[in-house]
């Protein structure tokens, strides 16, 4: 018996002595010797080679496979939106005329993703419109103000379009005269749209 406990008291001696050497070997290795390379530093990279190293490819230098890759554009989505619909021209009705006089409210988000090397873009944005015109209502011409609400809309859903008018001041008009100057503002709807359709364009071309 006193035999065997010997042995076993002999091989753990053994297995701690080869635990500790192996410890102590790893330990040196991470030490890592004084005169080894150092460590890369940071460079920023030229246009010209950024160029060069994209080969074409969509994305940034550094997302070269495409993975993934989302880029905000909401600053030059409203710019653009406010500039294209501004510059719509006055509009002409049976009984009058008016005009977009500014894009009170231009809110939403734009953005460009790369996936697996393919582009994607997208928006999603609500619009408030200040219109001035003028109505000839009973045999008087009428200066009349208001909006023109367009609820949210997203990329590739202008077919569904919508426009709500509201009046700023309504008092002296009749039911019927209400309805007349929402049917002629309806009108922007068309032109409205077409804008709208030229900022997907180049939207797809960012």
């Amino acid at each position: 018996m006193e035999k065997v406990e010997a042995e076993v008291a002999g091989e753990v001696g053994v297995a701690e002595k080869k635990l500790t050497s192996s410890s102590s070997y790893r330990y040196w290795v991470r030490e890592a010797k004084a005169d080894a390379a150092p460590l890369p530093v940071p460079r920023k990279i030229a246009t010209e080679d950024a160029s060069r190293l994209s080969g074409g490819a969509l994305g940034s230098v550094w997302n070269q496979a495409g993975t993934w890759e989302e880029k905000n554009l909401n600053s030059w989505a409203s710019n653009r939106i406010k500039e294209l619909l501004s510059s719509l021209g006055t509009l002409e009705f049976s009984g009058g005329s008016a005009v977009i006089d500014e894009v009170s409210k231009c809110s939403g988000d734009a953005f460009l993703v790369t996936v697996r090397n393919k582009k994607r873009v997208g928006y999603t944005y609500e619009l408030t419109l200040k219109f001035k015109g003028e109505w000839l209502i009973k045999e008087d011409k009428k200066k009349i103000k208001g909006h023109l609400d367009i609820p949210e809309f997203s990329f590739g859903e202008l077919d569904d379009l919508q426009i709500e008018s509201r009046l700023s001041e309504d008092k002296d008009l009749s039911s019927d005269d209400k309805l007349q100057i929402r049917k002629d503002l309806s009108s922007f709807l068309a032109p409205i749209r077409e804008k709208l359709r030229e900022f997907e364009r180049e939207l797809k071309d960012r």
